[in-house]
């Protein structure tokens, strides 16, 4: 798997996207995805931000349940 990515497998891949899209769609298909990983990111930044909140606590003593006494 380690040899997927190699460089000459880059170029393959970047002449057919080239090839497929044509080089007046490249740049709208990276504003595009720039755009969206953008938003990814601040949407994860946004459930850390949550997730690591301090929040206010009330720590709840529950009582033991009786014991039957014989």
């Amino acid at each position: 798997m380690g040899e997927l990515f190699t460089p000459t497998h880059l170029i393959v891949i970047a002449v057919v996207v080239l090839v497929l899209f044509g080089g007046k769609k490249l740049p709208e298909l990276g504003k595009g995805l720039g755009e969206g990983l953008r938003g990814f990111k601040d949407g994860m930044k946004g459930v850390n931000d949550e997730v690591n909140k301090p929040t206010e606590t009330t720590h709840a003593v529950t009582p033991k349940p009786e014991e039957s006494v014989k």
